[in-house]
């Protein structure tokens, strides 16, 4: 089956030239369309998780969704965060983010390359005595970083501070697209939200990322498309990998 119509989980990037690429080589049509929102947790489903922020030393973001959740939230909870306080970010994209709230010093911020090994290795020996509270997404589970965490024997606690919200996608029709492409676990949560009759019949499903696969793989989701790869860093990329094998 020819793929002529794809449609992207997500809002369309600033930085669309591979996709208009796309477009022009091969004759696809894109549509970008969020399969949900995140929305930080009201204060009232904050303390239901009876955290205490004052009792941890350091704090570990992951996203800048995250970090405008947990002052919001230290806000409107009257939370006065010490200046004492250490931050653990997965990237430095995600440690500049916290300009937006903090004077940035590098003496208590600290970022990895991406991956939750390299926050391990940024807390080291020297920041292992300090008490961890992990931010975490409504969607986050068990995850890499807290096994490693519990593996090196580091003081943590987990906490929510954002959620996925579904967005309203029944007046789409999704049997016009040839080609899905998902993200999250939370683009499958709202896929079944707004369609529990679905079924897949031809559609092909593109995944980026790990945390996804699991996900499709258990709602019955077969997938055609498995990315990032090393030839396939971007969906872009995997995209185009695979109309060329279809040609």
């Amino acid at each position: 089956m020819a793929i002529k119509k794809i449609l992207i989980s997500q809002r369309a990037p600033l930085k669309d030239a591979p996709y208009v690429a796309l477009k022009e080589n091969y004759g696809v049509d894109i549509t970008f369309h969020q399969f949900f929102v995140v929305e930080p947790l009201t204060s009232r489903e904050f303390r239901a998780q009876r955290i205490n922020i004052l009792d941890y030393t350091a704090v570990v973001f992951s996203s800048r969704h995250a970090i405008d959740a947990f002052y919001g939230l230290c806000d409107e909870l009257r939370v006065k965060v010490p200046e004492t306080m250490k931050y653990f970010c997965t990237t430095e994209a995600v440690a500049m983010y916290l300009q937006k709230h903090i004077v940035y010093r590098k003496r208590k911020i600290f970022f990895g390359n991406g991956t939750p090994e390299s926050v391990i290795e940024q807390i080291g020996t020297k920041h292992k005595g300090e008490k961890f509270l992990v931010t975490q997404s409504d969607s986050n589970g068990s995850s890499t970083l807290t096994r490693l965490l519990d593996a090196e024997g580091i003081s943590y606690q987990t906490a929510v501070f954002i959620k996925s919200v579904p967005q309203d996608l029944k007046d789409m029709d999704l049997k016009e697209y040839d080609m899905i492409v998902f993200y999250n676990p939370s683009d499958v949560q709202s896929l079944f939200e707004n369609f529990p009759d679905f079924k897949q019949g031809d559609i092909k499903f593109v995944s980026f990322g790990k945390s996804i696969v699991k996900a499709m793989e258990e709602a019955g989701l077969t997938i055609e498309v498995k990315a990032p790869t090393p030839e396939a860093p971007s969906v872009a990329r995997a995209i185009e990998l695979y109309l060329q094998e279809q040609k």
